[in-house]
């Protein structure tokens, strides 16, 4: 499995896939797309999710992207467009269309595939000015950004916040007079983000994470799935959701002591509430666990670098 931003913890929000769940002669049934990811979100819709912002989600629906990946319109005379996804043409011209000559802007929150693809076509559509974090994964930038930067102007503005940890690069934008925060894939409805290094850090994450809860947003804008309008206590069940599972990554490697155990015997233990076909995804947060805890001077890998290796307490 791939870091491409498509990824998802299958362990978050009450919306886990029944790992008991049966399928014909008694099989383990594939997961289905958790309902709290989907919501109100239609591919193809365009909807005004907070006055002068419209969402437009892309047609890659999927288990990891849910109904396909959010296209945001921020801005009524002049217009910001957050993570344009796939390179589609019906998508791009939909997004063309919605923006009615007033596109100046393209924001990225971060280059995973499913975010910034339709970009270049974008760009040579309307003229706009593409940003983010860096040039990097084939995205070609006009301008790079980070911590105090804002991107447009008017009711178009946002102002940039580094979030790495699912990506080192990616950025969440902040329209603090909607007090809507977009969030890319640093907060998603129903599930959390799959940490997978060496790009993602666990620990990153966690400060990214208190960075964003501490703005104060009245709702989240996230990449997949619907707003989120209860942000304060969404942030505080992703942080407690995410030390819970460092806790029981720190007692599985316990009990396994000096023997030591490789990232999937970890898995296998700590994800007991989990789908087995959802394993391979969990895999890397394990890992960026471990990682973590290496740093922190509580456990040790023989190659901390290769998700495969021996893991023992320090």
């Amino acid at each position: 499995m791939s870091a491409d931003g498509r990824d998802r913890d299958p362990g978050a929000n009450g919306t886990d896939p029944d790992p008991g769940a049966a399928g014909p002669g008694g099989a383990a049934a594939a997961p289905a797309m958790p309902a709290a990811m989907v919501g109100d979100v239609v591919a193809g819709d365009l909807v005004e999710v907070r006055p002068g912002v419209r969402r437009l989600t892309a047609p890659n629906p999927g288990m990891m992207t849910g109904p396909g990946t959010n296209c945001y319109l921020i801005g009524t005379e002049a217009v910001t467009v957050v993570d344009p996804g796939p390179d589609v043409p019906e998508h791009v011209d939909a997004i063309v269309e919605a923006g009615a000559g007033r596109i100046r802007w393209i924001a990225l929150t971060h280059t995973h595939v499913d975010h910034w693809p339709a970009t270049p076509a974008l760009a040579a559509a309307t003229g706009a000015e593409v940003v983010a974090f860096d040039s990097r994964d084939g995205l070609e930038v006009d301008r790079t950004v980070g911590a105090g930067d804002v991107v447009g102007e008017g009711d178009a503005a946002v102002a940039v916040v580094p979030t790495p940890g699912h990506a080192s690069n990616h950025l969440c934008f902040w329209d603090a007079g909607r007090g809507l925060l977009f969030t890319g894939d640093h907060v998603m409805s129903g599930s959390t983000v799959v940490i997978a290094p060496p790009d993602g850090d666990m620990a990153a994450y966690l400060d990214s994470l208190a960075r964003v809860r501490a703005l104060g947003a009245e709702a989240l804008a996230p990449a997949h799935g619907p707003l989120i309008t209860d942000p304060d206590a969404y942030v505080g069940h992703y942080i407690d959701h995410r030390l819970a599972r460092e806790a029981a990554v720190a007692a599985a490697l316990a009990e396994v002591g000096p023997a030591g155990a490789d990232t999937e015997a970890i898995v296998e233990a700590v994800y007991v509430d989990v789908h087995p076909m959802l394993h391979p995804v969990a895999r890397f947060s394990v890992w960026a666990h471990l990682r973590k805890l290496a740093d922190e001077g509580r456990a040790r890998g023989i190659d901390p670098d290769d998700p495969d290796t021996t893991w023992t307490p320090a």
